[in-house]
């Protein structure tokens, strides 16, 4: 399963250059005029979200050699020379790091002098028999790199179809801010002419102050519609990991109704969020059976060759410089540890680990509820979406016939100022809802594509549309 939607979300940057065909951007560069394929090129390879989980995935990845190197053996090597008096007592010391050891027997005599002594030798250990437990911890390390390669898919997939949305923000604010300045443009127009009637007294001068009044108002509008112009500029550069940066948009086909809605089969359990769910059931399966294996005998085979100097022997006689290891040893053998008691350490900590994999699987479940929901939820998103854009243009048809009837009577004295600022209200919405309309059905489609854990979807969308037909 976690190949799956690591193919899944990888294919995301392979569309951009196979599907799309789209140039490719130079590093720490920006084209002056973005497609959204593009868009979607610059947000997976410069986005700090995205580079942090891959970075985060590479590692998890290397942690696996780590685990391995678990079955090497440890050769470990020693030279010391120090100065010390050599006095020495019967009896025993507790394991502890405080008290230097004294070898050699009891003197007779004790004294204060310091007599040199070096030390130096190989210990090479190898645990032969470990009963399972380096192999779990090799399979954590496994699940792990796997869990975090599943979260590097589901962030590149966040990020893709992030970039995309804002993308078409980008396109939804200009379109309402051409609609917004047509409509000033119009109320202009319309002002002036009132305007002109007023001081000619052929209208009341009532009629001039509301025609202002709706003039105001749209102007206020085309304020509004600027400023969210920049915002969604704003949002897009930060979106693609290039904030700061003022960014051009090629609109390409996406100001044309969508051809078709996506039809392919929705299988929530290959999405990268449901995969990275998954991967933490087995990471949190693989963690309990490493504590399990903690309670386990070890077998160390062990072999060491080390030499010891000493300036004086215990007849307090000079015996050399006591730098140089005249006295030699060698050792092998085999030790075998047992944690008896750590028995009751290993039983807490699986019953805590049983309920964190308790928790995981519920996640897990959880997610793919979410997912079939909001599926569900996109599929009727998306046809009221595309029935709206198939509707627009009856809508601003209609709305300019009553524009223009409403101005015929008042040019004609048959109606009042009211009648005509109510119908090019009405032009107004009808203009800004026909301009976002095929804009929100294309939004509808990334969404259904981002359910089905795959942004080629909605990019294949596009293909259609820009490919000349063949006769």
């Amino acid at each position: 399963m976690i190949a799956r939607g690591t193919i899944r979300v990888a294919a995301i940057c392979a569309c951009v250059h196979g599907v799309w065909a789209a140039p490719a951007v130079a590093q720490q560069s920006v084209p002056g005029s973005l497609t959204v394929a593009e868009a979607v090129e610059l947000a997976l390879r410069d986005h700090p979200a995205v580079r942090a989980a891959r970075a985060g995935s590479s590692a998890a990845a290397a942690e696996i050699g780590v685990a391995r190197t678990a079955y090497l053996p440890r050769l470990d090597a020693l030279w010391q020379a120090n100065r010390a008096t050599r006095n020495n007592l019967f009896g025993l010391l507790l394991p502890q790091s405080v008290i230097p050891p004294v070898s050699g027997p009891v003197l007779e005599t004790q004294t204060l002098d310091g007599v040199w002594s070096s030390a130096g030798g190989l210990l090479l250990s190898w645990e032969a028999i470990d009963f399972g437990r380096r192999d779990a911890t090799v399979n954590l390390a496994r699940t792990e790199s796997g869990f975090a390669d599943a979260q590097r898919a589901a962030t590149e997939l966040d990020v893709a179809s992030a970039a995309a949305d804002a993308f078409l923000g980008v396109l939804a604010a200009d379109a309402a801010l051409g609609a917004a300045r047509a409509n000033v443009q119009r109320l202009l127009v319309f002002a002036d002419s009132v305007r002109v009637l007023v001081e000619n007294q052929l209208r009341a001068g009532a009629e001039r102050s509301r025609a202002q009044a709706e003039l105001a108002a749209a102007r206020n509008r085309l304020a509004e519609a600027e400023r969210n112009v920049e915002l969604a500029r704003l949002s897009l550069a930060d979106a693609v990991g290039a904030s700061g940066t003022r960014l051009e948009v090629d609109p390409g086909t996406l100001l044309q109704p969508p051809s078709r809605p996506i039809s392919t089969s929705f299988d929530p359990a290959s999405h990268p969020r449901a995969v990275a769910a998954d991967a933490q059931i087995d990471a949190a399966r693989a963690r309990d059976r490493v504590i399990e294996m903690t309670y386990r005998p070890r077998v160390e085979l062990q072999s060491a060759v080390s030499g010891r100097g000493v300036s004086r022997g215990v007849d307090n006689i000079p015996t050399g410089n006591g730098v140089a290891l005249d006295v030699p040893n060698w050792a092998i053998g085999v030790s075998v540890t047992f944690p008896s008691l750590e028995i009751f350490r290993v039983r807490a900590q699986r019953r805590a680990e049983a309920d964190r994999l308790e928790e995981a699987a519920a996640h897990y479940e959880q997610t793919l509820q979410m997912l079939q929901t909001q599926e569900a939820r996109a599929r009727a998103v998306t046809a009221a979406a595309l029935l709206i854009a198939a509707n627009a243009p009856a809508q601003l048809q209609a709305a300019r016939d009553t524009d223009a009837q409403a101005r015929a009577r008042y040019d004609a004295g048959l109606t009042s100022v009211i009648e005509v600022a109510e119908a090019q209200r009405l032009l107004a919405e009808a203009e800004a809802e026909s301009a976002v309309a095929n804009l929100a059905g294309w939004r509808a489609l990334l969404a259904e594509a981002v359910l089905k854990g795959d942004v080629r979807l909605f990019l294949e969308q596009l293909r259609p549309a820009q490919t000349p037909s063949i006769p």
